[in-house]
C-alpha cells in the first residue's frame, strides 16, 4: 500500500513540475552556493584512542592492539602490569575523526566522531580519553575527550538481539578542542580563485561576467577554466578586514548557471529525475499497445506595423497518447518534459517510464547523458 501511496504522489509532483513548461522562469543561483574559495577548505583530522567505562560490551582478549594500548597508557602512568592478566570488556579501541575549518581559532570546540574497531558489542554509557587528533601533516590540531552519545542501543538475552541504529559509532558533541589553528591561504598575488562546484565553463563564464557588471572600475574577474575563476581584489579592499566585505558582496550576486542536459534514474525505487534541456530527435516510441505521438510546429508570429516589435518564432506542441494497432508515428523535436507529461496523463508508470526512456538512448535518440543508478 505505501508503496503504491508513493508512485500516485511521484507522479502527483511530476504532473505539477511539467504542467507548464514553457512558463518555466530561470531561476537564479547566488554566486556563493555555486563556488568555494581556493585555499579555505576543511580539513579531515585523525587519532587513535581507547573508550573506557563500558559495561562488558568492549573488546575481546582477541583484541592484542587494545591490550597493549592500555599496559603502555598504564606504564606512562608509573603502573607495571602484565599484558596477559589483563581484561578488557570495560575498554574499546576507537578511531576519532573531525572536520576542521581554517577559521576555526584557538580554543574553539569541535564534534568529534568516534568509531569502534575492535569487536566490541557497544560505545553506550563510554568515555573517550584523551586524544589527540592530526592532520596529514603529521601535526595535532585538536584534542578530543568526553562522554560518547551513540543515539541507539543495543541488548542482548535470552539467544536474540534488539538494536537500534549502530552503536558501535558514536559522536561527542563539542568534544575537540582546536589546539592549534591551520594556515590560511585565502589571498593570493592579491587575488582570489573561485572554484566552482560543478564544474561548467558557461556557469564559469557567466560569474566572470556578472562580478565585472558590479564591480564595474575594471575587469577583475576572468574565467581560466571550467571550474576556477581568478578575481583580482581592487586596492581599495586590499586593507585588513576589507577583503571579508569584498567577498561577501561578491557572495550575494546571483547568475543563471547552465546545467548538463541529463536524466537520473534509480531503478530500485522507480525514481526519474531529469533537466528541462533534454531533447528527443525524431524517434518511434511503442511501449506494449501504447502508442506516444509528440510534435512540435514552429510558428512564426509578425508584429503590428509601425510597433516596434520583432519577429518571434514559437513551437506549437501537439501530443498525442492513445492505444492502437495502427501506424507508429514519429516524435519530432520533443522534449523528456513533453513525454513525461504525455505518459503521466494516462498513468504509466516509473517503472515502465525508465523502460522507454532506456530504449530511447539505445536508439541514439535521447540527446543527453542518461545516468542510472
Amino acid at each position: 500500500m505505501r508503496k503504491i501511496i508513493s508512485i500516485l504522489i511521484l507522479l502527483s509532483l511530476m504532473s505539477i513540475l511539467l504542467a507548464s513548461p514553457g512558463e518555466a522562469a530561470e531561476v537564479k543561483v547566488r554566486i556563493k552556493d555555486l563556488v568555494k574559495l581556493e585555499g579555505v577548505d576543511e580539513v579531515q583530522l585523525f587519532g587513535y584512542g581507547l573508550v573506557v567505562g563500558l559495561n562488558g560490551t568492549g573488546d575481546k582478549r582477541g583484541s592484542v592492539f587494545t591490550i597493549q594500548s592500555i599496559s603502555n597508557m598504564l606504564q606512562r602512568l608509573g603502573i607495571s602490569v602484565n599484558p596477559e592478566e589483563l581484561r578488557v570488556k570495560n575498554v574499546a579501541a576507537v578511531m576519532v575523526t573531525c572536520k576542521l575549518s581554517p577559521f576555526i581559532k584557538v580554543g574553539s570546540c569541535v564534534d568529534v566522531t568516534v568509531s569502534s574497531i575492535g569487536d566490541a558489542n557497544s560505545l553506550q554509557g563510554g568515555t573517550l580519553l584523551l586524544t589527540p587528533l592530526q592532520a596529514m601533516d603529521g601535526q595535532v590540531y585538536v584534542l578530543a575527550q568526553g562522554p560518547i552519545s551513540i543515539g541507539g542501543f543495543s541488548v542482548a538475552g535470552g539467544g536474540g538481539r534488539v538494536q537500534r541504529n549502530h552503536p558501535t559509532v558514536g559522536r561527542i558533541p563539542r568534544g575537540g578542542i582546536v589546539k592549534r589553528e591551520l594556515p590560511l591561504a585565502m589571498l593570493r598575488d592579491g587575488s582570489l580563485s573561485l572554484v566552482l562546484c560543478q564544474p561548467d565553463f558557461a556557469t564559469a563564464s557567466r560569474i566572470a561576467n556578472a562580478i565585472n557588471e558590479v564591480f564595474t572600475d575594471e575587469k577583475i574577474a576572468f574565467a581560466l577554466d571550467a571550474g576556477t575563476i581568478r578575481v583580482k581584489v581592487p586596492d581599495k579592499y586590499r586593507q585588513k578586514g576589507c577583503v571579508v566585505d569584498f567577498v561577501s558582496q561578491i557572495e550575494q550576486i546571483s547568475i543563471v548557471p547552465d546545467t548538463v542536459a541529463r536524466v537520473v534514474i534509480n531503478e530500485r525505487t522507480g525514481t526519474i529525475v531529469m533537466g528541462k534541456d533534454v531533447k528527443i530527435s525524431p524517434v518511434a516510441v511503442s511501449h506494449g499497445n501504447l502508442l506516444v505521438t509528440i510534435k512540435v510546429t514552429p510558428v512564426i508570429s509578425q508584429p503590428t506595423p509601425l510597433s516596434g516589435g520583432e519577429t518571434v518564432v514559437e513551437e506549437k506542441e501537439e501530443i498525442k497518447v492513445e492505444e492502437e494497432k495502427g501506424k507508429v508515428a514519429l516524435m519530432e523535436g520533443a522534449t523528456v518534459e513533453e513525454l513525461v507529461r504525455a505518459l503521466n496523463a494516462i498513468g504509466v508508470g516509473p517503472r515502465d517510464m525508465i523502460a522507454i526512456f532506456q530504449a530511447i538512448k539505445e536508439a541514439g535518440a535521447l540527446q543527453g547523458e542518461l545516468v542510472i543508478m
